[in-house]
């Protein structure tokens, strides 16, 4: 039985990939997040997210995250298998939109809700 159920918004994109899967497991070691050689984030609580047809991806908690240095934009995007995502930039560093949240995620990912992920092009990552 596939994760995600049908719906109007899901259809077209269930239809291509039915068997669409978002796994979400605790990483076990730490993450950092370097943007131009300054830590803006550090955990030891990140989840790591495997989806179908991406590369797999590190959310952290928004208390790990040094939000104080960040902008929320209007920049919002939408994908049938986790909700609408809001997205940050570092102005300090020229960094637009390069964060982004779930606020609200689908029920089957759920455990996304106050975690934050980072475009890897953008920032260093560094994966203990």
């Amino acid at each position: 039985m596939p994760q995600f159920p049908m719906t109007d918004s899901r259809r077209k994109a269930l239809e291509r990939f039915p068997d669409y899967a978002v796994a979400i497991s605790s990483y076990e070691g730490t993450v950092t997040v370097k943007a131009g050689g300054t830590v803006i984030a550090k955990s030891k609580a990140a989840l790591l997210i495997q989806e179908t047809r991406h590369d797999d991806v590190y959310y952290l908690p928004r208390e790990d995250v040094d939000l104080g240095s960040l902008t929320p934009t209007d920049q919002s995007t939408y994908c049938p298998f986790k909700g609408h995502a809001s997205y940050w930039s570092y102005t300090d560093n020229n960094l637009e939109n390069f964060m982004w949240s779930y606020a609200e995620p689908y029920a089957q990912v759920e455990r996304l809700a106050g975690y934050v992920s980072f475009y890897t092009n953008k920032v260093v990552q560094i994966i203990d």
